[in-house]
Order: structure tokens, then C-alpha cells, then sequence
């Protein structure tokens, strides 16, 4: 069985090589069909310390590293400080 992969935001990085990543899930109300949101928090490992609050990253599911971290940073997918640098380049 694959590994799950999600995408998420990272809400929080005071912890050591640890990062707290929201992930969004969308999904129709079974009776009125409105599109519903639901956010779970996942604690990641952060090997390297190099996310950020506002960061885009992908995690993916590992052995348990600790009580709460299942899963690990694979990527950021987006940075928040990429958008500073356009918007003060005159970019955006």
C-alpha cells in the first residue's frame, strides 16, 4: 500500500525539527451540497529547520517518530517569501 502523500500550510515551527501542518479537506454537505471545509492539524518532521509559517509543503507518511509526528517534509511547494520578494521587485 502507498504511503499517504497531503499538502498543507504550515501553521507552526516553534518546536524542534518539527513543523505543525494544516491540511484542508473539501467535501460536498450530504444534504444541501454546499462545499464544506474541514482542517486537520499533522505534526512533520523537519530535519533541516528550513519551514516557515505560511510555507506550502508536502509531508508524507512515515514510521512513528514520536508520539504525535507519523509523518515527514518532503518538499515546500510554495513559500511565503517568495511572494514578499516579487511584491517588493514590483513583480506582483
Amino acid at each position: 500500500m502507498p504511503k499517504k502523500e497531503l499538502v498543507g500550510k504550515v501553521v507552526s515551527n516553534k518546536m524542534q525539527n518539527t513543523v505543525v501542518v494544516a491540511v484542508e479537506n473539501y467535501f460536498p454537505h450530504p444534504k444541501y451540497e454546499k462545499q464544506i471545509v474541514r482542517t486537520k492539524k499533522f505534526q512533520a518532521h523537519d530535519a533541516a529547520n528550513k519551514c516557515q509559517i505560511g510555507d506550502v509543503v508536502r509531508i508524507q507518511e512515515c514510521p512513528p517518530i514520536s508520539k504525535m509526528k507519523h509523518f515527514q517534509v518532503l518538499e515546500i511547494v510554495g513559500s511565503k517569501r517568495d511572494t514578499s520578494v516579487a511584491i517588493e521587485e514590483g513583480g506582483i
